[in-house]
């Protein structure tokens, strides 16, 4: 008996210390809070009122009466929600210039942008999970197209916003490590980034409508209809589109957003763009206006007037209750009836915006 009580005494110890190192990351993982002078900007923000961000067009939040309904159609019709192959991945070929305008899209929000000789980094996410915990939450389904280390000279990393699938910390330790680019963040958000060892000479903070300049471009933080937060409170951090000027070319990215009249706004002030990166997945109906579905998606690549439309936000995390194929499937029939021009790539599938490939519809193969 004695042994026993030895044995469970272990095995209790044991599983108490790999609970610690489990956990020892997440109050890390919730970033940091702006003091000092980036505290300022915040307060003095015209986003900012009653303690928190807002946007131009409120949006509904998800209830709580909501969230049993919720989590009992979460645990139905779960193989929908991921393809029933492998998806595939092709591999970046190593060593490209980047002359010209060329996107690769790493999944997810994820996108490699290079741009008359620039390379710009959107949304990194490496790892396995988009979660403050290494056990739980959504986890990917592909691997990442490349390895951090073997990713080019980096010219800047822009942020939309603080939540995980598009803030990620080890992601962003590793790149501060490897890159000597800058990060360019919505207000607040360079908080997290000190708290996690980016030099505050590496983060530029904007808010709406302000710009950068960073090595020959121009970022400029545009509106979105969204919100933020990493633990228990919301909307201390902005959420932003960006807008990437070139000398001669023009990019839009819509980070995670609603559809609203902005967009239009956007179009004329800084538009026409060569190429747009639009959220189309992980939309609901408790949540319609902080993701656009695939329909509105399209309709925002229209209003911001863009050439080539490239969709993100899909087919690498399940964040929601849709088939796992059906955001590509809605917005390539919207972009047919609309007559918009449509790129749909791989995981890793390098689109060169003036020559783009035909939609194929590879996901269908594999749903």
């Amino acid at each position: 008996m004695a042994k026993r009580g030895r044995t469970g005494a272990w095995v209790a110890l044991a599983l108490g210390a790999a609970a610690v190192w489990v956990a020892k990351d997440i109050p890390r993982q919730m970033g940091g809070k702006a003091k000092g002078d980036r505290l300022a900007r915040v307060l003095a923000s015209p986003q900012f009122s009653g303690g928190k961000f807002r946007n131009t067009v409120p949006a509904s939040e998800v209830t709580a009466a909501s969230v049993p309904r919720l989590a009992a159609a979460a645990l139905r019709d779960r193989e929908a929600r991921h393809p029933r192959l492998p998806i595939p991945v092709v591999t970046p070929t190593p060593g490209l210039d980047a002359e010209g305008l060329h996107v690769t899209w790493y999944g997810h929000s994820c996108a490699l942008v290079e741009i008359e000789g620039r390379r710009v980094l959107l949304d990194p996410v490496w790892s396995e999970r988009c979660s403050p915990s290494r056990i739980s939450g959504p986890k990917r389904l592909h691997e990442p197209p490349v390895a951090l280390r073997d990713l080019p000279p980096l010219d800047a990393v822009l942020i939309s916003h603080d939540h995980y699938d598009h803030l990620d910390m080890a992601t962003i330790q590793n790149l501060v490590d490897l890159q000597a680019a800058p990060f360019l963040v919505p207000l607040g958000v360079g908080a997290h980034l000190e708290r996690w060892g980016v030099p505050a000479t590496r983060i530029v903070e904007l808010d709406w409508n302000e710009r950068s300049k960073v090595a020959g471009l121009e970022f400029v933080a545009t509106a979105a209809r969204h919100f933020s937060g990493r633990g228990f409170t919301r909307d201390e951090t902005l959420w932003t589109s960006w807008v990437i000027n070139g000398p001669t070319r023009k990019v839009f990215y819509s980070g995670d957003t609603g559809y609203f009249p902005g967009f239009a706004e956007i179009g004329r002030e800084h538009g026409p763009f060569d190429v747009t990166l639009i959220q189309i997945g992980a939309y609901g109906d408790a949540w319609p206006d902080i993701h656009m579905i695939p329909e509105d998606g399209v309709a925002t690549h229209q209003d911001v007037r863009g050439g080539l439309m490239i969709p993100v936000h899909w087919a690498t995390f399940n964040l929601a209750l849709h088939e796992w194929p059906e955001p590509a499937d809605r917005a390539w029939a919207e972009a047919k009836a609309r007559d918009v021009r449509l790129a749909v790539p791989r995981p890793g599938e390098r689109v060169d915006v003036d020559n783009p490939p035909a939609v194929d519809g590879w996901w269908q193969q594999i749903a």
